[in-house]
C-alpha cells in the first residue's frame, strides 16, 4: 500500500481514500494476518483499522444491526442538514411574523 492514498485535512487527521480501506479490510481477513500488524505495516491505529472492519461488514449486511450503513450515515447527514435549513426557515418566518404584527398596531 502507498501512502499517497492519504490526505491531510484540517489540522494533523488523516483522510485515507475509500480504496485504501478496503484494500486494508481485505488485508486484515487473510488468514494468519493479524488486525494489529496489518494496522502497524499500513501507519494506521489498529482502533481506526477495527472500524473500518465494522464499517465494512455493516454494508454488506454482515455486522450488528446497530451500525449504520455508509449510505445510511449520508442519508442521516443530509436529513440532519436539511432540519437545520427549516429551523432557520422557521425562525426568518417567526421573526416575520413579530415584525408586521407590531406594523399592524
Amino acid at each position: 500500500m502507498k501512502s499517497k492514498s492519504l490526505s491531510k485535512s484540517a489540522g494533523n487527521r488523516r483522510k485515507f481514500t475509500a480504496e485504501f480501506k478496503a484494500e486494508a479490510v481485505r488485508i486484515s481477513r487473510d488468514p494468519g494476518q493479524s488486525i494489529a500488524q496489518v494496522a502497524k505495516d499500513l501507519g494506521v491505529a489498529d482502533g481506526v483499522l477495527r472500524n473500518w472492519i465494522k464499517q465494512s461488514d455493516a454494508d454488506s449486511g454482515v455486522g450488528k444491526s446497530n451500525i449504520l450503513t455508509s449510505v445510511e450515515k449520508e442519508e442521516l447527514s443530509a436529513l440532519r442538514r436539511e432540519v437545520k435549513q427549516l429551523r432557520m426557515e422557521r425562525e426568518i418566518l417567526r421573526k416575520a411574523t413579530v415584525f408586521f404584527a407590531k406594523e399592524q398596531m
